[in-house]
């Protein structure tokens, strides 16, 4: 091993830690002494409700009175785990929890699921093609039955028989020191540890998802070893006053002082909501690969002198600490709201543009609460004042911005606030979206679709691809629209990554690899794109030998076929996509014109 690659497994094995302790047990909740209901709950341990949860709770058993839970109450519930292997803390707090898929055929279905999930709190996980996701109390299925139209009484299934185990296997493994009811210890934290199994230092820290007290010394390990074109930069402060770190890789001339031309730069930021876990893996991958790639891989190297590349793992620190060390589930950030009960604002609707928050100002209870007005959210107005100072001040000119969310594998472009806009440059960004999508199938055979942020959390008609239905929730004041109209940056995208569901924001630690292998390879398309017309006239042999690929999922030949074949210059859609409706393929010949 190279003396630089034996002093990064020192060095990563050093800051790298395994929490201690990672979820918070409630037993002390001030609620636990209140009278109990004079009902029959479950046969589930009590489980410690927050409290707006409990007070949504007797609203529900005073207007449609006591719901008896017992296995035949749904023929979709699953039935009671005995898995002994979860932690108590754990079951206690989602052992009475499932989430339901939906399967939806009409414009009314849908907008009585949206109108019930309002009405009982509930905490939509996602929304597309024909499915909706919901989070909620066992306890809480019949009543929302009871609001819904009968189609759909029968129209659901779980995605997982038992969230609280699949919880606690999405953290690192000895995370939870606790395997009975100990008291949560706020001032624990989490105690540095080596695997002393890992082989290298990428494999270490990247095994496993790693709590912010890991992240942020990992990225400071990053700039002192790479100095050349390394930087770690604050993006501002936090709500409760945490450092929003970034790191930004970029190469200047020793004499390039006062640049005649702006320094184009391309943005990733991720952890917007902080149970998106995978979304701050991914980035951390991405950035850590061109890191260690500049000066050694050719594309690289000529991505890292030609732009400046700046990664923001977790733009919300506060609410991804909480998911460690209370609620795993957790959605928004933890700023104070008008209700005590109900803190957190959901940063990817508090933007300025199209900001349309008044669905749920009188709500800061719901999961997509966007504030009392604009850029109410703490992190997100952080973002937005130092994007406005690097353009305005330091001669940055922002070339693409990328925003990683998940789940439900698709990239998104503007708007995402209407589906009655299109942008002005919806053609460039459809190019370059299906070039993305491209590149991630090479990889590992996932598939991602391309469509407009609106039309991506929209259910439609399986008739027309216009023929929207209700959303589930309100998709104005997003980051993606913002950046790409006050911020003009031509190519806007958000990308939702694993899964389709079967884990939804539990993605499990051996999914960080080969997701970030294939941010990876879209972040080499995406710079490739940008370099040269498009990318057609960069010779392929600077770029071939750098992407990830996977010989387990594709035959070789195929990798061989699609990559190195000859394709038309004026054919740089992607030809897995043909069979795309028929508003892809009108669009796709309008660019062969």
């Amino acid at each position: 091993m190279a003396p630089l690659g034996r002093a990064l497994v020192v060095a990563l094995g050093l800051c790298v830690s395994v929490p201690a302790v990672a979820v918070a047990s409630d037993s002390q909740d001030l609620f636990h002494n209140l009278p109990h209901q004079a009902v029959e709950l479950s046969h589930q341990p009590p489980r410690p409700f927050q409290p707006w949860t409990r007070l949504r709770d007797a609203i529900i058993h005073k207007i449609w009175g006591p719901v008896l839970v017992s296995r035949s109450r749904s023929p979709h519930l699953p039935p009671h785990s005995s898995t002994t292997s979860t932690p108590s803390t754990l079951r206690a707090r989602y052992g009475g929890d499932v989430v339901l898929r939906f399967k939806v055929k009409t414009a009314e279905e849908v907008r009585a699921l949206a109108q019930a999930a309002d009405t009982l709190y509930l905490d939509v996980w996602e929304s597309a093609h024909d499915w909706v996701d919901i989070r909620m109390a066992k306890d809480v299925v019949e009543p929302l039955l009871g609001l819904l139209p009968t189609s759909l009484h029968n129209a659901h299934s779980p995605l997982m028989h038992d969230l609280a185990q699949t919880i606690f296997e999405s953290y690192p493994a000895g995370s939870i020191a606790q395997k009975s009811s100990v008291p949560y210890n706020p001032h624990q934290g989490f105690t540095a540890s080596l695997d002393r199994g890992a082989s290298d230092g990428k494999e270490l820290f990247f095994k496993d998802y790693q709590p912010l007290s890991v992240i942020v010394p990992w990225m400071r390990l990053m700039a002192s070893l790479f100095p050349s074109h390394v930087q770690l930069i604050n993006i501002g402060m936090s709500y409760e006053g945490r450092d929003i770190p970034a790191l930004r890789i970029g190469v200047r001339q020793a004499d390039d002082t006062e640049p005649c031309e702006p320094r184009h730069t391309i943005l990733i930021s991720a952890g917007s909501h902080a149970r998106e876990w995978i979304s701050t893996a991914a980035t951390s991958y991405v950035a850590y690969s061109l890191i260690t790639r500049y000066g050694r891989f050719p594309a690289v190297t000529k991505l890292i002198d030609k732009f400046d590349w700046v990664f923001i793992p977790t733009l919300n620190p506060d609410g991804y600490v909480y998911t460690w060390d209370h609620d795993r589930l957790w959605r928004k950030n933890r700023q104070q709201t008008s209700i005590r009960f109900c803190p957190g604002v959901d940063l990817d609707r508090t933007y300025g543009f199209q900001w349309d928050g008044d669905a749920t100002r009188s709500n800061p209870c719901s999961e997509s609460y966007a504030g009392d007005g604009p850029f109410e959210g703490v992190e997100a107005h952080r973002l937005a004042l130092w994007a406005q100072n690097e353009t305005q001040q330091n001669n940055v000119k922002f070339a693409a911005f990328v925003d990683l969310h998940s789940y439900s594998q698709e990239i998104l472009y503007p708007y995402s606030y209407s589906c009655d806009e299109s942008p002005p440059t919806l053609e460039n960004l459809e190019e370059l979206a299906i070039g993305l999508a491209k590149a991630i199938r090479l990889t590992h055979n996932q598939w991602y679709g391309v469509t407009s942020a609106c039309e991506g959390s929209t259910i439609a008609s399986m008739q027309s691809a216009k023929d929207l239905w209700p959303r589930m929730e309100p998709s104005g004041g997003s980051a993606l629209d913002w950046f790409y109209h006050e911020l003009e940056v031509k190519y806007a995208y958000q990308i939702k990554l694993r899964d389709t569901g079967s884990y939804g924001f539990l993605l499990p630690s051996n999914h960080i690899l080969p997701t970030g292998q294939e941010m990876f390879n879209a972040a080499l398309d995406l710079g490739k794109f940008l370099l040269s017309n498009k990318g057609i006239e960069l010779a392929d042999q600077d770029w071939k030998a750098e992407y990830f690929t996977s010989t387990s999922q594709i035959k070789p030949s195929a990798i061989q076929q699609e990559r190195e074949g000859s394709e038309d210059p004026k054919d740089i859609v992607d030809k897995g996509y043909e069979s795309d409706d028929l508003s892809t393929e009108l669009r796709r010949k309008r660019r062969r014109k």
